[in-house]
């Protein structure tokens, strides 16, 4: 196993401290420049498509693929992930998430829309994403099916595992269950939602994902409140570390800025390519309504979750002494807060958040591998092997599972953000149709004729 780490740190150290990093800020930039700040300017327009009726009967409403996609996003990263980031790289490494949020607005903008704009047609639903965007805007299928395995790796396999490995130990160390019975039960579970398709999947997402974000959302407006004398102290550690001014190393602000990044993709997925999976389901009347509803979930993600998270451990002070990381240093943190039954609430919460994003993170291995190959017997192996993993996770070492998702997810967006990089015209034009017909006071429809340039939009000719 050691060969295996070594090959997937020097992987991370490549990736993140040389290329990710530069390329995801640049991008974000990129795009909200030529989105005219769409993250800022369309920001109250997002909370109105949010709650739009779907577009006729088939596939899922915005808000349902908004909750498959946040099922996916709202999981440990936003309680693990953002204490391994606070734990490594201080908290300086939060307004680096906040950063990567804010740019990665307008980055979740453009691949969900794109991702609307060459959906397919499936039955009474739709799919899509970024293998469906290589093959029809670039003819790219090659390129196309690269991505849908590293996808399917990375979310179907993977990232579950580090799902249940969440579980597992929260749970584990605050109710003194075993992993192995954990672990039974996941998969149990799991096996009941993924073998009943998408619909069921929409019904569970829509009910866990409001209810587990408003209860965690609650205790921690009630801790800020019961500190509300400390939180410019807060405010001020965040600031001054994540420039590295109050640091004798030279290396703390590069940890801070790497840990801020590569949690705050982990968490919000911008970029990644993994959300348009989920984009691409909703039935909307114009492509740049579920990129505006997905570009809020970035928000959602990590400017609000996050960042309670964030405040929990920041105020408790205990991420400096060592002595706990990843979900115990947010349950001790808590603990400080609160009391004893920190532990209890942590681990309920990580049950639905983790959970919910097996569910979400299972869909964007189905929508790949109908890409790839719409056989039954491909869908029901990668089924088994999901739970399989489900069922690893809740057992293995959890610093290699991590690794291993940071190595995956890292790949995905590298090949992800080149190729939005490519498309983000396609993009911006769609964005332009949208505000004028928005300004015209109409509700936006739109048509492939619409952008005389556009090819393969099987979903937006003018018969649809």
């Amino acid at each position: 196993m050691e060969w295996i780490s070594s090959i997937v740190d020097s992987g991370n150290n490549i990736l993140w401290t040389y290329i990710l990093i530069i390329l995801l800020l640049a991008a974000g930039l990129y795009f909200s420049i030529g989105t005219k700040f769409v993250q800022i300017r369309l920001f109250p327009e997002m909370f109105r498509l949010i709650v739009e009726k779907r577009d006729g009967e088939s596939g899922v409403s915005p808000f349902q693929a908004f909750t498959i996609s946040a099922a996916s996003r709202v999981g440990t990263g936003n309680i693990t992930g953002v204490a391994l980031a606070i734990g490594v790289g201080g908290p300086g490494a939060v307004f680096w998430m906040w950063i990567i949020a804010i740019l990665g607005m307008a980055t979740a903008f453009i691949e969900s829309t794109l991702a609307q704009v060459y959906k397919v047609k499936d039955g009474d639903t739709f799919r899509g994403g970024p293998a469906y965007y290589m093959e029809k805007a670039l003819g790219q299928r090659k390129l196309g099916i690269i991505f849908s395995i590293l996808l399917t790796l990375s979310f179907g396999f993977i990232f579950n595992a580090v799902q249940s490995n969440t579980i597992a130990t929260s749970v584990g160390d605050a109710f003194d269950i075993s992993p192995k019975a954990i672990g039974v039960m996941l998969v149990v579970l799991t096996a009941l939602i993924i073998f009943g398709g998408v619909h069921r999947i929409v019904k569970v997402t829509q009910i866990l994902v409001p209810v587990m974000a408003i209860f965690y959302l609650l205790v921690a407006l009630f801790v800020v409140v019961t500190n509300l004398s400390e939180i410019p102290n807060v405010f001020k550690l965040i600031f001054t570390h994540a420039f590295g001014l109050q640091e004798a190393a030279g290396g703390a602000i590069g940890a801070a800025i790497m840990q801020g990044v590569r949690r705050g993709l982990f968490s919000n997925e911008a970029g990644m390519g993994s959300v348009p999976n989920a984009a691409a389901t909703a039935n909307t009347s114009h492509p740049a309504k579920q990129g505006l509803v997905q570009s809020l979930g970035v928000f959602f993600d990590t400017i609000m979750i996050c960042t309670a998270t964030a405040f929990i451990i920041i105020l408790a002070g205990l991420y400096d002494t060592g002595e706990s990381n990843g979900i115990i240093l947010t349950q001790d943190s808590l603990a400080v807060h609160v009391g004893g039954w920190a532990p209890y609430f942590i681990a309920i919460s990580i049950i639905f958040f983790a959970f919910s994003s097996i569910i979400g993170n299972y869909y964007y291995g189905e929508s790949n591998i109908e890409f790839m190959n719409a056989h039954k017997g491909w869908m029901f192996s990668y089924r088994i092997l999901v739970l399989v993993m489900v069922m690893f996770g809740s057992l293995a070492q959890v610093q290699l599972v991590w690794n291993l998702a940071d190595l995956f997810m890292g790949l995905m967006a590298l090949i992800n953000i080149a190729i939005i990089m490519l498309l983000g015209k396609i993009a911006f034009l769609v964005l332009d149709d949208f505000t004028l017909q928005r300004k015209a006071g109409k509700n936006p429809v739109f048509y492939a004729k619409s952008i005389p340039t556009l090819k393969n939009t099987d979903c937006w000719e003018e018969d649809r």
